[in-house]
């Protein structure tokens, strides 16, 4: 996105407020129970302010005030979070939007061109945009070659090649064509659009539960149950020990016994882990495909401009016929240094990575050659009369045959030896002499090696897939440090290795951009696709990189690590400072008819009334306090799942029991003055 929202902005946390109020609402609450047990208890409680009578309690009617007041706190505190992680997604959702304008497009029919408004494009439609237009719909370039500003949805500045044919051919509803003019087929109908599944993707509120998260909810709803039970039948007990326990003491009870912290914020944890992946530039389709992304054991990488530049690269210069390396390079970049291509400009590269100096003023006033793929080889004429020559080695062969020229015995040798490897030989002749072979080869991106071992430590496998020979793909394996590779790969390749991992009960992870990914795209529980690549591999997976950078995987795994590191570690927290609020109601309920209970009361509040109220207000202020941590999550380390048990058990469980012990006898000395 181009506009990053900052958490704290004053619009967001003005609605966040104003929100918190309206999911107040019980058919809100209701689809969180344990907030909505809360919600009743509040109920009760401020109908005891009016009626203190009625459950012939003798708790004094401001005791009664205060308890409705903290419950109140608690639940705005709750809605607060849960908005503010909405809100969020919402802003970047109103963004979006932005670029939703009403279009005019140039709609072809029958051969000429009718401008129509772009809410009236239906899917088969055909329009053409030139220099300067918006694209009215999402798309398949069908003609022509074009520069596209994608800025307006990937937030980035460099615009990016569309053709015909190819995997780039996909283009975005929204962006503007900046060069040339293109001829695209409408592939989606209004309000179908990428755009308009990004805009309702964002909005945290239309956020679908996963199965992780539906089954802690499942456990802190039994839990709840569970204290609901215990509570109603403390009275009975009460009775028999002639102990009489007010309505509004037992409400408090209960609403620290059960998981009240984590409940309030268990759906902005979701939530703030689907923002984190769309703040990174990557479209998650759904909430599991962000949690599975912490899970994966297995990831599938196309080597083709995921693990390397995708363009061959100059890597070495090869000296034959008695010439000299600096010779070979010398006229290898006098030869390149009007040649624009990947390949031209990765020589001179080279020559500044060697340390090889060549004479630039020799080339002045010389006419360049291009390559042509008939003669397969491109150079320069200089103007003493001297003629350079860069190409495949049989033209090279053929070209300085015509001159009469005598043929290097170690020529081929040293142009199969390249070829064995992988690579691609480029052999470098001036007039009749063959001076040496240029050594291309697809170059791993740097940093490359460091990524894999660092997915290696998160315990996860890396299989790269290629269509190059067994030889070459080990060769990239080897320098890329993978820890296995498929050569020669088929689509079919690609989805019968993530089926193997499957079987063996792993989750598999895949990037990829053509049309002939989208089936193992579909099959993998992870699939991300390039947003440059085909319609179908969009549609296929499950979320979308807006940048289109592959090697992102791993980010997106660190993120789906972090949420469920998040949702783990304040649960733990959660249930830990129970603990703590146990010691001070249990003790302050009983210790007057009991007085053997006193020994419970270890951290000696002032009194019975003190001690309840200072549970429930550490029970309410914890939430917004744990705010910030749940919205921005547990910093992720690669390291092992025991160590990362051993690490949350000692911060959050011991930090939870230790936290509230500390805050409610603070809170209590407070409170203890005035009651």
């Amino acid at each position: 996105m181009q506009t990053k929202t900052s958490m704290l902005s004053g619009p967001i946390i003005r609605n966040a407020v104003k929100e918190a109020f309206m999911k107040l609402d019980p058919r809100v609450m209701f689809r969180n129970p344990i907030l909505f047990v809360v919600e009743i208890g509040f109920i009760i409680t401020l109908f005891l302010c009016f009626f203190p009578g009625a459950f012939q309690g003798s708790t004094p009617a401001w005791f009664n005030i205060v308890v409705a007041a903290i419950l109140l706190v608690t639940l705005l505190f709750a809605n607060f979070a849960e908005a503010l992680a909405e809100g969020r997604g919402k802003a970047q959702a109103d963004s979006l939007k932005q670029t939703k304008k009403d279009i005019v497009a140039n709609k072809w029919v029958g051969g000429e061109i009718k401008q129509v408004a772009s809410t009236d494009l239906r899917k088969g439609d055909i329009v053409v945009i030139s220099q300067g237009e918006m694209i009215p719909g999402d798309g398949e370039v069908i003609e022509g070659l074009a520069s596209v500003d994608e800025s307006a949805i990937t937030g980035e500045s460099a615009p990016v090649i569309k053709e015909a044919g190819g995997d780039f051919s996909s283009v975005t509803g929204g962006t503007r064509v900046i060069s040339d003019q293109i001829k695209v087929r409408i592939t989606s109908d209004p309000g179908e659009s990428f755009l308009d599944r990004m805009i309702s993707l964002v909005e945290g509120a239309k956020r679908q539960k996963t199965p992780n998260e539906i089954a802690l909810n499942t456990v802190l709803i039994s839990l709840t149950l569970i204290f609901l039970i215990v509570v109603v039948t403390l009275p009975f007990f009460g009775d028999y020990l002639n102990i009489e326990i007010d309505v509004p003491v037992l409400i408090a009870l209960l609403v620290c016994l059960i998981p009240t912290t984590i409940g309030g914020l268990l759906s902005a944890i979701g939530i703030a882990g689907m923002d984190r992946v769309t703040r990174f530039n990557v479209i998650a389709m759904s909430g599991k495909a962000v949690e599975a992304a912490g899970d994966i054991n297995t990831i599938i990488l196309d080597k083709t401009g995921t693990i390397t530049y995708g363009n061959r690269m100059a890597s070495e210069f090869i000296p034959v016929g008695g010439a000299k390396q600096i010779e070979v390079g010398e006229w290898a970049a006098i030869s390149s240094m009007k040649d624009e291509t990947p390949e031209g400009r990765s020589v001179l590269d080279l020559m500044k990575k060697l340390e090889l100096g060549y004479n630039e003023s020799s080339a002045s006033g010389g006419e360049f050659i291009e390559f042509k793929a008939e003669t397969r080889m491109s150079g320069i004429d200089l103007s003493d009369g001297r003629k350079v020559r860069k190409g495949a080695v049989d033209a090279i062969k053929r070209w300085v045959a015509a001159q009469n020229g005598i043929m290097p015995t170690d020529l081929d040798v040293a142009a199969d030896k390249v070829a064995s490897a992988g690579g691609t030989p480029l052999a470098v002749a001036v007039d009749n002499r063959i001076y040496g072979v240029i050594y291309l080869k697809d170059t791993v991106k740097p940093g490359m090696r460091e990524r894999f071992d660092q997915m290696r430590q998160m315990g996860i496998k890396t299989v790269m897939c290629t269509g190059d020979n067994p030889l070459t793909a080990a060769t990239i394996a080897r320098e890329a440090g993978v820890d296995d590779f498929i050569a020669e790969s088929k689509p079919e390749d690609k989805i019968a290795v993530i089926r193997r991992e499957q079987a063996e009960g792993k989750l598999v992870a895949m990037t990829g951009d053509g049309t002939n990914d989208a089936p193992a795209l579909a099959q993998a529980d992870v699939g991300i696709a390039m947003n440059s690549g085909t319609v179908a591999a969009k549609e296929a997976a499950n979320m979308v990189d807006l940048d289109s950078d592959p090697s992102k995987i791993i980010e997106v795994v660190a993120i789906g690590k972090q949420l469920l590191m998040t949702r783990g570690a304040l649960t733990t927290f959660s249930i830990s400072n129970d603990i703590a609020k146990y010691f001070a109601i249990l003790p302050a309920m009983f210790m007057l008819a009991i007085p053997e209970m006193n020994t419970l009361n270890v951290m000696q509040l002032g009194s019975p009334m003190s001690a309840i109220l200072s549970a429930l207000i550490f029970n309410a202020i914890i939430i917004p306090l744990l705010i910030p941590l749940a919205m921005k999550g547990v910093a992720y380390k690669a390291v092992s799942s025991a160590q990362l048990l051993k690490r949350n058990l000692f911060i959050y469980g011991l930090g939870g029991v230790i936290v509230p012990f500390a805050g409610i006898k603070l809170i209590d000395l407070v409170i203890h003055l005035w009651v």
